[in-house]
Formats: C-alpha cells, sequence, structure tokens
C-alpha cells in the first residue's frame, strides 16, 4: 500500500484524540464545572476561546516549523504539551489556572493537530487529496461517537480524574503515532504513488514550480474569501463544542446521557458527510459544494435555536453534521488545489489568523448573549445568519490566476 496511506491512517488516530478527550466533550466538562465552581458561562467559554485564539496566533509560526522542519517533530512536540496540559487541568481551583491549563492544551492540541498533519497529507496527495483528507478526519468523528463513554466517566470519576487519565493516554498514544508521519514522498515518487516522470528538461511534475507563496497567496481574492468563509463557518462548529450541551440540559431539559447519545448521532452525520466530502471534492467544483454546506449548518442552527421539540434537535444533527463532515475536509483541498503543497503549511498557518476570529468569538457571543437573556435563541439565530454570509464568501472564492513569476518559466515547464 502506498505509505501516504499509512500517514492517513497515522493522521486519523491523532485526531481521535481531541476529538474524543477534548473538542467535542468540552461541553460536558462546562456543565460540570459549572456545577462545582459556579463560573459564569461566558467565563467558562472564554477558555476555549483562548484556545482558538492562540491557535490563530501560532498558526503562521507553525506553519512554517512544518514546511521547515516537517511536521513529524512538531507533532512530537505538541502532543506532548497537549497531554501535561490535560493533566495539570485535574488540578485547577480558580479562574486563572482553569485559563492556564488551557493555555497549554491550547498550545499543544495545535502543534500537535490538524495543521501539522494536514502539511504531509496535502504533500503525499494529489489526485487523492479530498479523500485522503477526509479519512483522516474521520478520527475526530469517532472521537464524537465516543463522548458518552467520556460522559460516563465524567459521572462515575469525575471530571478532574477523567482529565488526568486523558492525558496520560494523549502522551502514550499520540506520540507513537507521530513518528509514523512523514513530510514529503521521496524523489523517486510521485503524490498518490507511481513513479516521477521527468520532462525534458529533467522537471517534474512534483517540483512545486506552480506553488504559490504565501506572500502571493496572499495578494490573491481567494486567499480572504476561503478564509473569512471558513471563520464564519467555525462560528456555529465551536458554538456548539461549547454550548450544545447546556444548551439541551438547560433550555430542552434533556438528560446529559440524552445529551451526549445527540451528540454522538451529529458526531455519526458528520462522519458520513466526510466521506461523502472526500468523493464530492475529488468529483466536483469544491466551491459550489462549501456553499451548499455552509446553508446546511445555516438551516440547521435556525432549527436548533427554535427548537421545542426532539425532531428539530434530531433534524438540527442531520444538517449541521453533514454540512460540517462535507466541508471540514474541502477547507484543506480547496486551498491546497488553489495555492500548491510548497508553502501550503505557512499559507494554512496565515489564514488561520483569520479563522481563529469565527472559532474564538461564536462561544463568546453565544455565552454573553445567553447569560444577559436566558436562553441561546437569539444566540444561535445570529450565529446561523452568520452561515448564510459564509456561502456568499465561499461563492465568490474563484481560482486565482498564477503568480506573475511563473509567466517567465520555460513553457515546457509550465505544461509539465
Amino acid at each position: 500500500m502506498f505509505y501516504g496511506w499509512y500517514i492517513v491512517l497515522a493522521a486519523c488516530g491523532i485526531q481521535w484524540l481531541p476529538g474524543v478527550l477534548f473538542m467535542q466533550s468540552f461541553g460536558a466538562y462546562t456543565a460540570l464545572i459549572q456545577e462545582e465552581m459556579g463560573w459564569s458561562k461566558a467565563v467558562l467559554a472564554g477558555a476555549f476561546a483562548l484556545t482558538r485564539v492562540e491557535s490563530g496566533l501560532l498558526g503562521p509560526f507553525q506553519g512554517w516549523l512544518a514546511d521547515r522542519f516537517g511536521p513529524r517533530i512538531v507533532l512530537t512536540v505538541g502532543l506532548g504539551l497537549f497531554g501535561v496540559g490535560f493533566i495539570l487541568f485535574g488540578f485547577i481551583e480558580t479562574v486563572l489556572t482553569y485559563y492556564l491549563a488551557f493555555a497549554v492544551i491550547a498550545i499543544g492540541s495545535s502543534l500537535g493537530g490538524f495543521q501539522t498533519l494536514m502539511v504531509a497529507i496535502v504533500n503525499w496527495f494529489d489526485r487523492y487529496r479530498a479523500r485522503a483528507v477526509a479519512t483522516s478526519q474521520l478520527g475526530y468523528s469517532i472521537g464524537g461517537l465516543c463522548v458518552p463513554f467520556v460522559i460516563i466517566a465524567l459521572t462515575q470519576f469525575g471530571w478532574r480524574a477523567t482529565a488526568i487519565a486523558s492525558g496520560v493516554a494523549v502522551i502514550i498514544i499520540g506520540i507513537p503515532l507521530a513518528q509514523l508521519v512523514r513530510h514529503r514522498p521521496p524523489a523517486d515518487l510521485e503524490p498518490d504513488g507511481g513513479k516521477v516522470q521527468t520532462d525534458e528538461e529533467g522537471g517534474s511534475e512534483s517540483d512545486g514550480v506552480r506553488d504559490f507563496t504565501a506572500r502571493e497567496a496572499m495578494r490573491t481574492r481567494a486567499f480572504w474569501f476561503i478564509s473569512l468563509g471558513h471563520a464564519l463557518a467555525l462560528l456555529t462548529v465551536s458554538t456548539v463544542m461549547v454550548h450544545l450541551i447546556l444548551h439541551l440540559t438547560e433550555s430542552l431539559d434533556f438528560t446529559y446521557a440524552t445529551a451526549g447519545l445527540v451528540v454522538a448521532l451529529m458526531t455519526a452525520f458528520q462522519m458520513v458527510g466526510q466521506i461523502l466530502g472526500g468523493f464530492l471534492g475529488d468529483r466536483f467544483n469544491k466551491r459550489y459544494v462549501c456553499v451548499g454546506c455552509m446553508l446546511g449548518h445555516a438551516t440547521g442552527f435556525f432549527l436548533l435555536a427554535y427548537a421545542d421539540s426532539l425532531s428539530m434537535v434530531v433534524a438540527f444533527t442531520v444538517l449541521h453534521g453533514l454540512g460540517w463532515g462535507i466541508r471540514g475536509p474541502l477547507m484543506v483541498a480547496f486551498r491546497a488545489d488553489y495555492f500548491g503543497p510548497g508553502s501550503f503549511g505557512t499559507i494554512m498557518g496565515f489564514s488561520s489568523l483569520i479563522v481563529m476570529f469565527g472559532m474564538s468569538s461564536g462561544p463568546i457571543i453565544a455565552g454573553l448573549m445567553a447569560d444577559a437573556t436566558g436562553t441561546y435563541e437569539s444566540a444561535f439565530a445570529l450565529l446561523a445568519s452568520g452561515s448564510l454570509l459564509g456561502a456568499v464568501f465561499f461563492w465568490g472564492a474563484r481560482r486565482p490566476d498564477p503568480p506573475t513569476r511563473l509567466t517567465t518559466a520555460p513553457q515546457s515547464r509550465l505544461s509539465a
């Protein structure tokens, strides 16, 4: 089997860890911490927002590190910090220590997570890039399916013991998986497998002649429109991570067990969406697919905002889960198709500076509005409107013209 698929499987395992232990189970932690500590929703959501801000600010440097030194060493350091941060989280007593522990978790989960893994995958795949990214992200979705087990651990053993055990699991599972990740295929191997075919002048399809630099990418409208569309998509995604369980248990009187099953159902549809996204992204215009996904996000969140029955919540899980799952892999493949893999880590890193505003502001906005009004209805409706605006940005994100420096390259190289 082509070694790139082993990297995909390792990435799947690594992304399972934050999926089950952190990102999709964070809402359960906040509910239990609020019961014990009495902190407000805005304070609790602020820590999650901090992790997204730090991830965004770290993005350009992280991308440069991965492009320059390779993803494996960055993953190893990041997963170590991620595990240590979770262990520290088990000993928090004040808001300050809560935020400090999350700061370590944020840096570790960023360095040891999605963006670093994608640097390797976009270099190992071209024709099957969307499929490879989608397969790697199944680990995150499988983690969501396992959230009910985390909730059982939280209720049976307490959130402190669960956090400490989670940190140990990250270190003993994640770091060995990171050693399987390689930056690029060997010189004689093309992306997707097969031997390198050279042209008359000794160039090859894998020599990066079409790749944008980060500076060139940021001069294009597509870079900004994709980034803004991605940010608006994550307004809803991040809000669900933080507030869904609180909304279900407080506003709709669901039990924690039922709320956990809702998260698992949403994740099941996310997994279906990821499988579809891999095939759709390799066959159809990614821009149009992303527009459809944003409409799914918006419709699902409007349903959640005004839900008064289980059937409306289930409809939300279908629309939001499918939209999230299909769109997720395309965010990587979209950028790599437009700008090439050569400087992908750095380009993705600078894009994360924009994306972080959506990821961090969604939970804060929802928390403040819920604290002020006593309900999530107006907050969720506002964020759903943001998804509609995101659809407009994706619609306008047309493929940029090649960098001007390429017009001076020999014609045989351009046609390679």
